[in-house]
Order: C-alpha cells, then structure tokens, then sequence
C-alpha cells in the first residue's frame, strides 16, 4: 500500500503521528486495523502477477498487511531510513537479518554486552550452521577492528546503549570499521530508539528494534523491525520473511503504531525521571555503583549526550553493595522483594517501572564467564524506569536498600 502524502522535511515528532499507509476510501483519521489473512484478487491474471511480485497487492496475511506496511512506513519515516520490516518480536528481527545477509563460513562481530538472547542466538544457535563469531568490548574500537575477519566479516552488531549496563558505542566509528571491511553495521536502537537516537546519521546501515519495549510503551504487544535500504528490505529481508513466517500480527501492528505516536513525550519524560533516580542512586550508602549514561560518572557520558540529544534514556542499572556474589545476590534480591508500587519484570519500555535482576534472568542462560565479561554481576539491579512520582520510585527502592 503506498504511503501517505507529507511534505519534505518534517521533524521526527510529526513523523510519529502522520508517517503512515494512504487512508482507505473511508477517510479514516486513526489508522485503520486490519483483520484478515487473505485477500480477494480482482482477477486470475492479476493474482499470478501479485504472487511475482510483477504487480503491488496484497496477497496473503503472511506476506504482508495494510496495517503492518503503515506501522513499518512510520518507523522507517522516524528512523531516517528508506524502508523497514517488521517481525513478530526483537529476536526474530535478529534471526530475520542473519538469515537474510548470512550463510556457512561468515562471520559476525557483537559487542559482548548485547542481551542475552543476542548472545545466545548469535554465539551458539547460529554457529551449528556455519556462521562463526567474536564477542569484544563494547567500548573498545580496537578490538572491534582487531576482530574483523577479511573477506569473511559480513556483518558487525552494537546494541546502544547495552542492556542492563548501558555501555554506549561509538556509532560512527564502528560504521567506518565495517564499511572498510565491506560489511554492515546494525545497531539496535531499543533502548534509545529514533526519539533519542537515529544510528543512520552516524552511518549504520540497519536499525534494529524490539517494537515490545518503548515503541509500544505500555507493555501490550510484542513485536519487532529492521529498518534499511529499499534494496535490503525487499531484497534480502522479505523472501525470508515469506519462508519462514515471522511475521507481525496485524493487531500487534496497530498497537505499536499508536504507541509511536506518543514515543518522544514518554521517552522525555520517562528520561528525566531516570536521571533523577541515577543522581539518588549515586549517593545512596548502600549502592555500589550506577550505569546511567546521563551521569557524568558514565564512562561515555559525552558521547551518549552527542548520539542521544542529550538525554540519558530511561534505563538505570546499579549494584547493592556485598561481600561475595552470593552475598550480593542476597543483597539485590532483597531489594526487589521489598518493592510495593514498582513492577518485578523482565520487561522495560512499560509507562510502569519495571526492576529485574539480570544475572538470573535476562542473562540467565549465559554462562558465568560469559556474564562476567558483559560486566552483569550478582549484585546488579536494572530499572526501566516509568512514569510514576519520581519520589514514589525512590521510597520504594528505599524499602529494600535502606533495611
């Protein structure tokens, strides 16, 4: 379905409530939602011409829907970017990109403090076939570099900021590293998203989203996208998505498309209360350390001001002090028992806060070396935080810290 008519040059917060599908006859105002699998064709010959990709029309729900092209229009719009894909979560995003620019003897070059799942899927799925990869620092450009395998390198992954530690990269360096190199940089804009952060300005050439987190906000709906060229999307992207069904309900779709909507008030707003809890944090007797780009005490916290707009993001990580790791996990587990008003969840992008525990659940599944080198210790406490009184989400921490 072709895209909505808009001047040139409007601003992304404009983007998020106009960028969208064509409106149907019916002059819909709110994008509509469209409920089908399938589609009548107008006639056999039209049909066949579909099904090649010879002629525009939808064909089956598989393949493609009003309301998820309008979804997709409007991240790609928001993004910078020409076009976008979207999944039926973040993961099957990632697994959709390696199966549409990978094969046997590639290889791929991650941060090691990617989530979990990332790691798993990457380091250990996608190695039974073929598909080899290093995991280096995140912050560390040389050994990005020192990584790269010529001739075989297709591809290198950042996630910033990282989840839970919000380590940041430096975008455009890792950008230059890879098209050196002949590959492609993808950043996955999760934590930021294009509200903060548009990783295409600094030269990535594919932004990754897990659309269940801040794109939807409110914790409703899983989904998940990859925004690129036209010639990636259609070209290497969709014949993969047509095979292997990942496909994005169109319920889910309409759902993260309105969220968008509202995505730079809350991450605003969501920013500043987080920045508010990082500063508390910091002085509080029985915190170890806090990971907040918007602190100064961030180890990239002038380039995080650069690539963010100057915001810090919603997510705060921070260790309970203790002795051994199981002393600490004690500790930390403590501290989310006491919890009254927060949310004790593995999820973030909610307008509700939500803490977790990452050593046990996010990055569960890793061993400990493995959480060891991605700086997720036992004592370590992540929130994503929402839009409550900041004073209310300081006196609930306080209940597990202060006994």
């Amino acid at each position: 379905m072709s895209a909505r008519k808009l001047p040139e040059g409007l601003h992304p917060d404009t983007l998020a409530v106009h960028a969208a599908s064509a409106r149907s006859q019916y002059g819909e105002n709110s994008e509509a939602l469209y409920l089908t699998s399938g589609y009548v064709q107008p006639s056999a010959e039209a049909s066949a011409r579909r099904f090649a990709g010879d002629e525009d029309g939808y064909t089956y729900g598989r393949y493609g829907n009003p309301t998820v092209a309008s979804f997709e229009q409007r991240l790609a719009a928001m993004e910078g970017m020409e076009a976008c894909m979207s999944t039926a979560s973040g993961m099957s995003a990632i697994l959709l990109m390696c199966l549409g620019l990978l094969k046997a003897g590639d290889h791929v070059v991650c941060s090691q403090s990617m989530f979990g799942s990332t790691i798993k899927l990457i380091g250990s799925d996608l190695a039974k076939f073929g598909v080899a990869s290093s995991f280096v620092a995140q912050t560390d450009v040389a050994a990005w570099k020192a990584a790269i395998r010529p001739g075989a390198t297709k591809l290198l992954f950042a996630e910033t900021p990282t989840n839970p530690l919000t380590e940041v990269c430096d975008i455009q360096a890792l950008a230059d590293l890879a098209h050196d190199a002949g590959a492609l940089l993808c950043v996955d804009n999760c934590f930021a998203t294009p509200a903060l952060q548009r990783p295409v300005q600094f030269g990535a050439d594919i932004v990754m989203h897990s659309g269940t987190k801040y794109l939807d906000g409110q914790g409703r709906v899983m989904a998940g996208a990859l925004c690129a060229s036209e010639a990636l999307v259609t070209g290497k992207f969709l014949p993969i998505l047509k095979s292997a069904g990942m496909t994005l309900a169109a319920f889910n779709a309409w759902v993260v498309l309105k969220g968008l909507e509202t995505l730079s008030l809350r991450m605003q707003a969501q920013s500043a209360n987080a920045l508010r809890l990082a500063q508390w944090l910091e002085r509080h007797p029985q915190v170890a350390r806090v990971h907040y780009p918007g602190l100064a005490s961030h180890g990239q916290h002038a380039l995080a001001m650069r690539q963010q707009s100057g915001l810090g993001g919603a997510v705060v990580s921070f260790e309970v002090k203790g002795g051994d790791p199981a002393a600490a996990r004690a500790n930390a587990f403590r501290v989310l028992d006491a919890l009254q008003v927060l949310s004790l969840s593995t999820n973030l992008g909610d307008t509700k806060t939500l803490v977790t525990h990452p050593a046990s659940t996010s990055h569960g599944r890793l061993s400990e070396d493995q959480r060891q080198a991605a700086g997720v210790v036992q004592g370590l406490v992540r929130a994503a935080v929402g839009l409550e009184h900041i004073d209310d989400i300081k006196a609930d921490f306080s209940r597990g810290l202060d006994l």
